[in-house]
């Protein structure tokens, strides 16, 4: 069994900024806690990654949201079995299961309580 979150089911896995000035938020970071935040390229651009040493742990989105807070990932095994199983017990479903291509499958809820999480599995990289 793996013990790298990205890879663990029920470990969390990710953490991501959204909010109205993505911009702003990351030069706060940058300035309060001294993050380092290196550019990841994607299919449709380059994502704002927060690095701890050479591993990226999380982000900024760089889609805007009307308010800003982190959304916090669990990595599960499979994000529409866990999102299914979510509804069942109570969850709503805030973004139901998608591909974000050349990072992985995710889902956002609100859980029975108010908060929000999101599942998310990986895509399989090549050997």
């Amino acid at each position: 069994m793996s013990t790298n979150p990205m890879e663990t089911h029920g470990a969390f896995c990710w953490v991501e900024f959204q909010g109205p000035d993505a911009n702003a938020a990351r030069a706060f970071y940058e300035k309060v806690v001294g993050w380092s935040i290196a550019d990841m390229p994607l299919p449709d651009g380059n994502y704002p990654g927060i690095m701890v040493g050479d591993a990226p742990v999380g982000g900024f989105s760089p889609k805007p949201a009307p308010t800003a807070s982190w959304l916090a990932y669990i990595n599960v095994d499979d994000v529409d079995a866990r999102t299914e199983a979510a509804r069942d017990a109570g969850a709503t479903i805030v973004a139901e299961p998608f591909d974000a291509p050349g990072v992985g499958r995710m889902a956002v809820l609100q859980d029975p309580f108010g908060a929000h999480i999101a599942f998310f599995k990986g895509e399989a990289r090549p050997a």
